[in-house]
């Protein structure tokens, strides 16, 4: 029998403050039933000796203390998982919010996951397809990886994210393949977006959608990533399922930290975000990965929308010392028309070498992803050389590597978000691409491989 306390101190915003526990422990679940039965939950913040520092999930607003009681449940908060979660829609707190039955659960699992032997960590390796030229061919993600996506305000990272949880799959592999999907602070009509679109195409059958919405409570958005998550981890290491668990907007799930802070009164870190922000974020992005000996694995796409477009601010700052590289969204390119505006060269996979070549894609990949980046590089630079000294300053050579970088957003950046290419579509366009260039350019690439795969000019007549 759970003890019941009625000495309900104070409640100051989303705060309230219980006088005379015993044994309470910290993220301990907390339901506060009031004189009329309707019961609010909690958790708690801080124990301080016999007092405890409740947070309020739903806030405060027109709960009465005098009559209310207060009962601690022993256990953080905890999701009930099973297989039938696939191809079903949650809130942040892990209830149905489709309309279907609630879920029968294997088992309840903390939401914080357990620790984790890092020696049982096994090395990500294998190439994970998205079809998206510009992350497969030049920026590949691989499973057990984790890579963020940096955005700004008002770009398409919403179409990006639900490309990639509708097209990705583990190439050359047997195991089962599902999507987790979290998403935190977003409006009713992004969530529409995805919803739709995910049953639209049918990719719904695979996913499990957390959907935390601009309205919800602060705290609702704290414990969002975590749901989707654990329910990740029970997917993967128990039913054997390759995971890759996309959350969007990291800044959102921050900014409702920051409040929780403030009103906890804690001393603020930079730019207001508390000093344990980076520790916090550390303890998501790690739950991605590979056990040994399992078959299963998670893959985290974690999206976030950078103030300002400030790659320094402490969100992605800190979001790109914990991860593994981070694909960029240019808004230059997203006016240019481009789709979907990926900044190939400030973009970065620190574990792209570790999924490709022969074997996994295909043995021409790491040539020629050194050969475009090099060609790219070279391009913008002819290309803003022109407009500061006029065409006229630039050589022959710099003329094509210009030409190379307009026809290179052109056609293989700007894909649209409906194109699924293969990587040896990817790789075949990198080619036909490079046949720009003059042979004699083309000095990052094996001999044999320039003269096994290069367009020649007979091929091009014969199209």
């Amino acid at each position: 029998m759970l003890k019941e306390y009625k000495s309900i101190k104070e409640v100051v915003g989303p705060l309230m403050l219980v006088d005379g526990v015993e044994g309470v422990k910290y993220g301990e679940l907390v339901e506060i039933e009031q004189a009329g039965g309707e019961i609010r939950k909690g958790k708690v913040l801080e124990v301080n000796q016999d007092k405890a520092m409740v947070q309020l999930f739903e806030g405060a607003q027109g709960l009465r203390i005098s009559n209310s009681k207060c009962r601690f449940l022993g256990h953080g908060i905890e999701l009930g998982v099973s297989e039938e979660m696939l191809g079903r829609v949650f809130n942040g707190m892990g209830d149905p919010i489709d309309g279907g039955a609630n879920i029968i659960p294997e088992k309840n699992l903390d939401i914080n996951g357990e620790p984790l032997n890092p020696a049982a960590r096994d090395y990500p390796s294998e190439f994970i397809q998205t079809g998206i030229s510009a992350i497969d061919g030049l920026n590949t993600l691989v499973r057990g990886q984790k890579l963020p996506v940096f955005s700004g305000s008002g770009l398409p990272h919403s179409e990006l994210a639900a490309q990639i949880a509708r097209q990705s799959r583990v190439l050359k592999s047997d195991a089962k393949f599902a999507v987790v999907f979290g998403a935190m602070g977003i409006t009713y009509e992004e969530a529409d977006f995805f919803i739709s679109d995910f049953k639209r195409t049918g990719a719904i059958e695979r996913t499990v959608l957390f959907m935390n919405l601009a309205d919800d409570p602060a705290i609702e958005r704290i414990s969002t990533p975590r749901m989707a998550l654990t329910a990740a981890e029970y997917l993967a290491y128990e039913k054997g399922m390759h995971v890759l668990v996309i959350l969007t907007d990291i800044t959102n799930y921050a900014e409702a930290l920051r409040e929780v802070s403030a009103a906890r009164k804690e001393v603020p870190g930079r730019r207001g975000y508390p000093g344990y922000l980076y520790t916090d974020l550390a303890s998501m992005y790690e739950r991605a990965g590979r056990i040994r000996g399992r078959e299963g694995s998670i893959t985290q796409i974690p999206i976030l929308t950078m103030p300002e477009d400030d790659k320094t601010h402490p969100i992605p700052d800190l979001t790109g010392y914990i991860t593994e590289g981070q694909i960029i969204l240019s808004r230059d390119l997203h006016r240019s028309g481009i789709q979907p505006p990926v900044n190939v060269l400030p973009s970065l996979s620190r574990l792209k070498d570790k999924g490709i070549g022969e074997g996994k894609t295909r043995e021409d990949h790491s040539g020629t992803m050194n050969q475009l980046f090099a060609a790219y590089a070279r391009g913008k630079e002819a290309k803003e050389l022109a407009v500061i000294l006029g065409e006229g300053a630039l050589s022959e050579v710099d003329k094509l590597y210009a030409k190379f970088a307009d026809e290179f957003e052109k056609q293989y950046v700007s894909q649209g978000f409906d194109t699924n290419r293969t990587i040896e579509e990817t790789l075949d366009l990198g080619w036909e691409l490079l046949s720009i260039l003059p042979k004699s350019e083309l000095k990052r690439i094996k001999e044999e491989h320039i003269e096994k795969y290069l367009p020649s000019d007979e091929d091009e007549g014969n199209e």
